[in-house]
């Protein structure tokens, strides 16, 4: 049964050196027998994805090579993530991105520091990939693995999502635990309850056996806990 987990890690494992990119829009995990859906509207998915592009392209467009800085956004919280040579530099990179249209807010993260290395950004890269294998290996039926959008700059790991506060304390848990992980972020919207066209379906036995890695490949490194924080106001949570 932990076999058919091995597909979906191992599509994991061979993930670009991205930052925190996922399928979050309707995805089927197979044996799992769970259909999952984005939290998100159709809409807002679409609005996410215009918001990056947008964003990125003009911090790029203003700053080139002087700034490293990645944009992710969820349900219109743009996250802005990585690294600007000074305050005021990381104050105009935060007001370019404000002028993007249909932003709700701007959580602006990134630190005053030179710009990462490669090699640094694909440590980043793997720490994420290694988050997303115990997330999928480990959720237990405590929330769905892919609905959480992950990103990781220099140790430190944003995750963003529309959960519960149940879904998204064992996400972080399991995040803070995770080999490699210096801090964990999160940048959840809160709901009150699982939306109801998630609890139709009963789980199959095969769902229920998720709380360990998969055969095939050695487990992730598990460490202390690392700290938590959050960064969204309780305004922003959805009721």
């Amino acid at each position: 049964m932990k076999k058919n987990l091995l597909p979906l890690v191992l599509m994991v494992a061979a993930l670009p050196l991205l930052q925190g990119c996922f399928p979050l829009f309707a995805t089927g995990m197979v044996g799992t027998g769970l259909v999952v859906t984005d939290r998100r509207t159709s809409g807002a998915q679409l609005e996410d994805e215009g918001i990056e592009l947008r964003a990125n392209h003009a911090v790029s467009d203003k700053f080139g090579d002087k700034v490293h800085v990645n944009a992710t956004s969820f349900n219109r919280n743009l996250l802005l993530t990585g690294e600007a040579p000074d305050q005021a530099t990381r104050k105009a990179v935060e007001a370019v991105v404000q002028a993007v249209p249909n932003i709700r807010s701007v959580i602006n993260e990134v630190t005053i520091a030179g710009n990462s290395s490669f090699s640094e950004r694909a440590t980043d890269a793997f720490t994420t990939t290694k988050v997303r294998t115990r997330l999928l290996t480990e959720a237990n039926n405590q929330f769905v693995p892919v609905q959480i959008s992950i990103t990781t700059e220099a140790g430190v790991v944003y995750l963003m999502g529309l959960e519960t506060h149940a879904e998204a304390d064992a996400a972080s848990a399991i995040t803070s635990t995770t080999s490699g992980v210096r801090r964990v972020v999160k940048v959840f919207e809160y709901i009150p309850n699982i939306p109801d066209n998630e609890k139709s379906a009963p789980p199959s036995t095969d769902a229920t056996k998720t709380d360990a890695p998969a055969k095939s490949g050695k487990p992730v490194e598990v460490q202390a806990p690392a700290p938590q924080s959050e960064v969204l106001p309780p305004a922003q949570a959805i009721k």
